[in-house]
């Protein structure tokens, strides 16, 4: 296979190279089987990633070397691709790239961004979350049988208070659990109702669930974690590959998907590769859709708001 290849995407001309390195060497999955998957994910990736700057976590050399994560938008960007300026932060003003169509995904592919770890607002709404997150985030010996089961209690929970919620795997071991809002919110309204509920959940399984951040505190127990409710912080985007053994997705999974799973004790059937995952949405489409259009408000907020 050639060094550099020169190919037409849509109206843009892109220089691709590399494309037989080994992104996932133990499952020979190359470069360019990365670029194609995300050719064909582009029509259900794409509108959730539009508009959102990105965090890129990039293997220049595959899985099995060094990664780093890239918030600046790098100067060697073509000058089509699209950036979002934000202000504020630690780090000051930021030029984030974005990916607002498939020209901008394959160039990502091409820089071997293998994580695409988005914000939960748009543009530069830096205080409109769109969705409100819990992370649930397994410790050993627990794993995503753990998190399943707690995510339909988290479901039901949620539930009570009139908020429907949509779940997808972290592409590994945890779950991520999405209310969708696209209202009017801030981010301190979202991370203290966020932070409420998995205190709650958190008293409710005292002995599985966890909501502090301490990891000593995490072995057996699932954490669940509400602090990424915050414009500083990224979650993986849905439909983004993972940075694993083999090339697993963040995965958008119906509730009965796992329900099923649960009881018949076999979480891993929630675990998909990209090779299946373009299987399973050419049969279901965006199970995750929803998201980004389902209006919802957040219950006014009190203390004993999610206390029983």
């Amino acid at each position: 296979m050639p060094q550099r290849v020169t190919v037409q995407v849509g109206n843009r001309t892109l220089e691709l190279s590399n494309l037989g390195k080994l992104l996932y060497p133990q499952a020979g999955f190359t470069k360019q089987d990365y670029i194609d998957y995300l050719r064909r994910i582009a029509p259900v990736l794409l509108p959730h990633l539009e508009g959102r700057p990105l965090s890129m976590k990039r293997y220049p050399d595959g899985v099995e070397g060094f990664f780093f994560f890239e918030k600046r938008c790098p100067a060697h960007r073509p000058s089509w691709i699209s950036t979002s300026h934000v202000t504020g932060g630690a780090a000051g003003p930021i030029d984030f790239c974005m990916a607002n169509d498939l020209p901008s995904l394959v160039w990502l592919g091409n820089i071997a961004c293998l994580e695409l770890h988005t914000y939960l607002y748009r543009g530069r709404q830096v205080d409109r979350p769109t969705s409100l997150v819990f992370d649930l985030d397994p410790g050993a010996p627990a794993g995503l049988g753990d998190c399943l089961e707690l995510g339909e209690q988290l479901r039901e929970l949620l539930a009570h208070h009139g908020l429907e919620s949509f779940a997808k795997t972290s592409g590994g071991k945890g779950l991520h659990v999405f209310v969708p809002l696209n209202t009017a919110v801030d981010f301190a309204a979202t991370k203290a109702f966020a932070k409420a509920t998995a205190q709650a959940m958190e008293r409710r399984f005292p002995e599985r669930v966890v909501s502090l951040m301490a990891k000593k505190l995490r072995d057996g127990k699932v954490f669940i974690d509400w602090s990424q409710n915050d414009q500083s912080k990224t979650t993986c985007c849905v439909y983004s590959l993972r940075a694993l053994a083999q090339p697993t997705v963040s995965t958008p999974v119906t509730w009965e998907e796992i329900a099923v799973a649960r009881k018949a004790r076999k979480p891993e059937r929630l675990v998909f590769t990209a090779p299946a995952l373009i299987k399973r949405v050419d049969r279901l489409g965006d199970l995750f859709a929803p998201v980004l259009t389902k209006k919802q408000k957040l219950p006014a907020f009190s203390e004993d708001l999610v206390a029983h």
